[in-house]
């Protein structure tokens, strides 16, 4: 029997523009494609709605793999134990993975250099991130903790620049009998109730939605990003972050299309500025969790351990649930229980209500936007948190709380995003649709279905910049 070669997917789940997986078409021997989803590690095993996403991810590859001539292997446990019975059944000699940042896969990549790297050749690639964790640095050899010059260093490196064999040639795959599960056995799916209705009517998933997602936004939603990205009530931003964070689609394939299709439209270039800045936070983000691996449990900044956080379950269901009272907190919460996903400017509205208003720990809004969003990405979700809290790298000043009505109005003038969202309040006149409290039913002749705030703006904010401005000078 000839040697194999061993592709391990992780958060690549493509064909095209894969470095690692491209490698390891190269390498001239029969190839295994295998994934692991391995959850033993209690900490932080992926949400409900990202299972979903898996499990619709999983089959497009598969269905691709096959359309090449092979099939993908899906196993579900221990890394290691999985990967010692194929290594040595299928005597594979060389291995190929994508790197991935996360600690706990940080650990398994260590675990399998250790065991493994004197008996088979081990190659690992980039391909997640634009730029690589110790390729941006200060001039001191430190990890930048503020986003601008970290930007600013990112521009300055060599363009980043596409695997040169974009789609693999024929492979010749392994003819070895290794076991494999069924995917429908691991549960990723919602049965009873099937929840899932609306994030099957809003996602493609896999690398052909990616591509399909990409372009749509180079035609529809590029030239007026810079604006568009914080409004709501528009399709002006490009959905990408779940193709993204899956790796159905890489981050430097999206930054050359872009930047290709703006030298030909110079009026979207506004929006080209804009739109790779966006991915530079998200750079920023993963690098922040590589070299500060704590951030989703503690905060970066370690004095906030101490802050004075409230437990308060009631008012922590009515923000779960989009019940408020506050129109464009209630719209985003209740956008994301449908469909998985958020706007990134209500995301940013309904943290700073429930950290600042309130006053609600944000590992609450962490967990929940963990289980609830198909994009759920370790870095950006605790990165984004404790920016919202004050607490994390080149955090917002304690004093910043967002306004959810001033913000309605701004981002959502004419209130079509919340009234898409929230079915009570569709006939309330534009005046009042961001509140709907001050309405009464002898002016409109409507009565309003709709809770009352459940705390006044100017209380929630007094209440948080006086616990904020206490801490600050206690510590």
């Amino acid at each position: 029997m000839p040697s194999s070669s061993l592709y391990l997917f992780r958060n690549d789940l493509r064909i095209n523009d894969n470095p690692a997986l491209f490698a390891a078409s190269q390498s001239g021997q029969p190839l295994i494609l295998l994934f692991i989803m391995d959850d033993t590690d209690e900490n932080w095993k992926i949400g409900r709605a990202s299972q979903w996403w898996l499990h619709q991810s999983l089959q497009v590859l598969n269905n691709d793999i096959q359309k090449q001539g092979g099939s993908l292997i899906v196993r579900r446990g221990e890394t290691l134990k999985i990967l010692d019975e194929i290594i040595n059944k299928a005597e594979v000699n060389k291995l190929f993975i994508s790197r991935a940042y996360e600690p706990s896969q940080k650990l398994i990549e260590e675990n399998i250099y250790a065991k493994w790297h004197q008996q088979i050749e081990i190659k690992r690639y980039g391909g997640y991130l634009l730029f690589e964790p110790e390729h941006i640095r200060t001039g001191s050899d430190q990890p930048y903790k503020v986003f601008t010059p970290f930007w600013k260093t990112c521009l300055k490196q060599l363009e980043p620049r596409l695997t040169k064999q974009r789609t693999l040639e024929a492979i010749t795959f392994s003819k070895v009998k290794i076991r494999h599960d069924n995917l429908n056995d691991w549960g990723l799916l919602p049965t009873k109730p099937d929840w899932a209705a609306g994030l099957r009517d809003n996602w493609q998933p896999g690398e052909a939605g990616a591509d399909k997602a990409l372009h749509e936004f180079l035609q529809t939603g590029l030239k007026n990003y810079n604006e568009d990205r914080n409004r709501p009530d528009r399709i002006g931003t490009s959905r990408l972050s779940p193709h993204l964070h899956f790796g159905e689609i890489s981050p430097v394939r999206i930054w050359q299309e872009v930047k290709q299709y703006t030298n030909t439209h110079e009026d979207h270039r506004d929006g080209l500025v804009s739109f790779l800045r966006e991915l530079g936070w998200r750079d920023f983000s993963t690098h922040l969790l590589f070299n500060w691996p704590d951030i989703a449990t503690k905060p970066f900044r370690p004095e906030y351990r101490n802050f004075p956080w409230k437990k308060n379950n009631k008012t922590l269901t009515a923000w779960q649930k989009g019940l408020t009272g506050f129109p464009i907190v209630d719209a985003g919460m209740r956008e994301l229980w449908h469909t998985g996903w958020m706007h990134n400017r209500v995301r940013m509205i309904v943290a700073s209500f429930l950290v600042k208003h309130l006053l609600i720990h944000w590992h609450e809004g962490e967990q929940w936007f963990w289980d609830t969003l198909v994009d759920a990405d370790l870095a950006n979700n605790a990165a984004s948190w404790q920016w919202v809290a004050g607490s994390g790298a080149d955090a917002a000043p304690y004093f910043r709380v967002f306004n959810p009505i001033l913000q309605g109005k701004k981002f959502d003038p004419d209130g079509d995003y919340v009234k898409h969202w929230i079915p009570e309040i569709r006939q309330v006149p534009t005046k009042f649709i961001h509140e709907p409290w001050l309405m009464t039913a002898n002016e409109t002749g409507l009565v309003c279905d709709y809770p009352l705030p459940i705390i006044e703006h100017e209380v929630g904010r007094k209440t948080a910049l006086d616990a904020y401005k206490k801490f600050k000078e206690n510590h």
